[in-house]
Order: structure tokens, then sequence, then C-alpha cells
């Protein structure tokens, strides 16, 4: 079976991780085509990803280290990204692709030991490290958007057991815009179908228009999301969800979060 045949059920995930590991569409895009381009260049590069998932993921995850190294002291000062790569230092690399691995790629620690080149224990131990890292972040509030009552409970009592604060929750559209007149999120869950038949997609784009704030997705359908051929989102959950997917996205979306704007001191 030919190579582009393998990869093409594969991309659309593929770039999810690679957008978590940078924090951003841009920067994870890029950095897959980067590993395609070098696999049409290379025949042996070319050859290991014949290995199917577990080879494809190592071997972007080669490529991210190279590419990661020294990249803070080249951003501008006072940018989202440059805040990020700020905040990145305090985790190595192992550590966060190991997290990433094993929550949002639901790779099993044995499978993230085996793509990292590392021992399960030590898998172990950078999942436990990434985690402790991110969660210095400060607490903050939480919009939900999202349709279905059980769902959205079991959404507030994650939230909440990451010491975060539900300001609210809206089953359309229409609530949604509702809610952000009278609380400023720090981060919004949002579902993709709601229950009037609006979309969370256009409901986040109301949001942005007033306020800038993460968002994540929650949907079934990721893959409808993750084409390529357009704006996405950086942060996507795939329905039915584990709470270490939906915490790890959290930890991902406010560690890359905007600055606070800077004060000017008065007088």
């Amino acid at each position: 079976m030919p190579l582009g045949t393998q990869l093409a059920p594969q991309l659309p995930y593929l770039r999810r991780y690679a957008r978590a590991l940078c924090g951003n569409q841009a920067a994870g895009d890029t950095l897959v085509v980067t590993l395609l381009e070098a696999a049409l260049a290379d025949p042996e590069l070319r050859a290991s990803l014949q290995g199917g998932r577990i080879a494809l993921y190592r071997t972007l995850g080669q490529v991210w280290n190279k590419v990661n190294q020294g990249t803070t002291a080249t951003l501008p000062e006072g940018t989202a990204e440059k805040a990020a790569q700020l905040r990145l230092s305090r985790i190595t690399p192992l550590s966060r692709q190991a997290l990433l691995l094993t929550t949002v790629e639901d790779f099993t620690v044995e499978q993230a030991a085996e793509i990292l080149e590392v021992s399960q224990e030590e898998a172990q131990q950078l999942v436990a490290s990434a985690l402790s890292d991110i969660a210095r972040d400060a607490a903050t509030d939480v919009l939900i958007i999202e349709d279905e009552p059980l769902i959205a409970m079991q959404l507030e009592d994650i939230v909440k057991s990451q010491g975060h604060r539900v300001c609210a929750t809206a089953a359309t559209r229409t609530q949604a815009v509702e809610a952000i007149a009278t609380n400023r999120p720090g981060l919004v869950l949002a579902d993709i179908q709601l229950a009037d038949g609006s979309s969370g997609v256009d409901a986040v784009d109301d949001i942005h228009a007033v306020i800038d704030v993460p968002v994540i997705f929650i949907t079934a359908y990721p893959e409808r999301l993750l084409t390529g051929d357009r704006l996405e989102p950086t942060w996507l959950v795939t329905k039915p969800f584990r709470e270490a997917s939906v915490t790890t996205a959290m930890a991902q979306a406010l560690f890359f979060r905007e600055p606070e704007p800077l004060k000017v001191a008065e007088g």
C-alpha cells in the first residue's frame, strides 16, 4: 500500500497532536508539513513511517524536538507565543509529549514509552511531571456550551476538580452570547451541535467578537474540523471523552492563553 494511502487516515489526528505540541494551528500544521517533506526527501525516513501509527508519532516528535530548540529567544516580547514559550520552558519536551500521547491521543503508557524511546516507568514519571508543572496555572472561570444535561454536569465536575469555576452553562448559541454579557470566562468548553440546531462554532465566533478567550471544542466528529482547509480549532476533544483528555486540553489551552495586558502605573 502506498505511504500516502496509509498516512491519510492518520493526518487529522497527527495535526491535532502537532497543534497541541506547538500551541496553535499554523505552527502545528507547519510541523506536519515539515515531516512529510522530510519523508519525501529521505527514503530511509519514508521507509520508517511504514511502521504504522507509533512510528509516525515517534518521527513527528523527533522533528518537533529539533524545531523546538532555541525558539524562545527569537519570538517578539509581549506576544502570546513568547509567553507560552516561557511557560513551556518549565516543562521538558519529553514530559509534554508523554502527557499528550497518553491523554489526547489515547496511547497506552507502553505505547508512549515506545514512541518516546524510554522505559514504561520513565514514561509514567514524565506524565506525572507534566501534570504537576502545568497545574501551576491560576484557576479561571469557565463557560460550558453543551446541550446534553448529563454531559454538561460531567464537564462541570471536571472543571471544578481542576480548581476552576463554572461561570455559566449554555445549551444554545443565544444562551452562550447572553452568558458573556455578564461573565468574562478565561476558558470556553463548546459542543458543536446545540439544542436548537444552532452551531457551537457560530456561538464561539460571536463570543470572539466580544472577548479573546481560548476555546476547547468537544465533538463526536473531530475529522470534520481537522481538514486543514480552513481556520480550525487548536484544542479539540473527541466524544465520548475521558476525564484525562478534557483536563489535559484545559491545561494546554490555558498554558498557551494570551498574556495579561501590561498594567502601567499611574502618575
